[in-house]
């Protein structure tokens, strides 16, 4: 099983998920261009890709999904809520709907040899998940767009070999950042982003032993830096109340514009 980052950001979302049999991609939130050259970086192609999993209908993870949807006529799956949004932007333009699959919330679906796991997420879209991969003894997940966690997501990220969780804000630079009053209380809400302070908080949650990788991912272009989200989760780490420190486990960030390193499991 592995995993890689295609890009992870506020500008575009797209991270491949996959085993020797099957390959999915969650969200496509980047140019099918840029898809693509991910895709071909790890020995793969379009019509390679066996499913795409949407975590929401905000632009920045579903920009590229007509035209992959066009091509390739990939399945795509999100909650009841999602596709109906989905269905509603014509910036995607024309593709089969048939390629449309509803998910429940906790209910798992196969893929391939990979069985998936949507959770709820609070955040200010539809009916927003993210999701949990399993493929025999490994398990990875991808968890953004979280305006905060509570002991429900803590459950389902417990015991994972990789994870990609967001990053996206620091605090300081947000509350003195150019954004709009109402666009700042968005963010810092229940139902937008989680800070690099939160995403640390959240690790010391769940970090055990057989961790694998942390990739730090969704860092906004305008309110935090690579090296500030590093920085604060460690910290947030080497202060927590969990028996680790942060030198115990491999993290990094996932970058906006390019490739992570790819997570072999």
């Amino acid at each position: 099983m592995r995993m890689v980052s295609i890009a992870s950001g506020s500008s575009g979302n797209c991270i491949y998920i996959g085993s020797d049999k099957t390959h999915i991609l969650v969200d496509a939130g980047i140019s099918n261009k840029r898809i693509q050259q991910g895709l071909n970086d790890i020995g793969l192609k379009g019509g390679d890709v066996d499913g795409i999993l949407i975590t929401h209908e905000h632009s920045d993870h579903i920009k590229g999904l007509g035209v992959l949807a066009r091509k390739y006529q990939v399945p795509i799956y999100a909650t009841r809520e999602t596709l109906d949004e989905i269905r509603s932007k014509s910036s995607l333009g024309d593709y089969d709907r048939e390629l449309l699959h509803p998910v429940c919330p906790d209910v798992d679906f196969v893929v391939g040899d990979l069985t998936v796991k949507p959770f709820s997420i609070d955040h200010d879209a539809a009916n927003p998940v993210a999701y949990r991969v399993q493929c025999g003894e490994r398990s990875v997940a991808v968890a953004t767009d979280m305006g905060h966690y509570d002991q429900y997501i803590i459950d389902h990220l417990r015991d994972l070999d990789a994870l990609l969780l967001e990053s996206n804000h620091d605090v300081r630079m947000l509350e003195s950042g150019p954004y709009p009053y109402y666009l700042k209380r968005r963010i810092l809400g229940d139902h937008g982003h989680l800070s690099n302070e939160n995403a640390g908080r959240l690790l010391n949650c769940i970090l055990h032993d057989r961790m694998k990788k942390i990739l730090l991912g969704h860092l906004s272009k305008e309110n935090n830096y690579a090296e500030l989200a590093y920085e604060t989760v460690r910290l947030e780490i080497d202060e927590g109340d969990c028996p680790y420190g942060a030198a115990d486990f491999s993290i990094t960030v996932a970058g906006r514009d390019q490739m992570s390193e790819i997570v072999n499991l």
